[in-house]
């Protein structure tokens, strides 16, 4: 989650899979149809009618709609699930067309604020060193 702590409920997966990931999205590689990529940021939260039919998805759809209970980023997701980036932006793509799953992709005008990139820059040099020592900012 966002807060860093893991959502709620079990884990839905074990080990990675061996699975090759052209595999898994049918060798796609676009999620969208326009070809871009969703942006790593996006939430997605599984839907009523998502988590009825649970039961009847295949191995990588059921683990992503299991997780999404909770709402969660595409990157969060792709690591809790241990599944390659561009297979979790593809699949949940194809869960969205299918009901299964609600995407909220987030304001661009808010994702490319310069004003949040140095609040998180500078949070991340408060943060001490492995000798306790805080970086000076630059």
């Amino acid at each position: 989650m966002a807060d860093g702590s893991p959502p709620p409920g079990p884990d839905p997966v074990g080990p990675a899979s061996a699975v090759r990931p052209f595999l898994v999205t049918a060798g796609r590689v676009a999620p969208t149809a326009s070809g871009r990529p969703v942006p790593v940021e996006t939430q997605v939260v599984a839907t009523a009618e998502g988590l009825t039919v649970l039961d009847e998805l295949s191995f990588e759809q059921y683990d992503i709609i299991a997780a999404c209970r909770q709402p969660q980023s595409i990157a969060e997701l792709a690591a809790r699930l241990r599944l390659h980036l561009n297979v979790v932006r593809v699949l949940a793509e194809d869960l969205r067309a299918a009901g299964l799953l609600t995407v909220h992709v987030p304001d661009s005008g808010v994702t490319h604020d310069a004003t949040v990139l140095r609040r998180v820059i500078d949070a991340l040099r408060a943060i001490p060193d492995s000798r306790g020592v805080i970086r000076d900012a630059d």
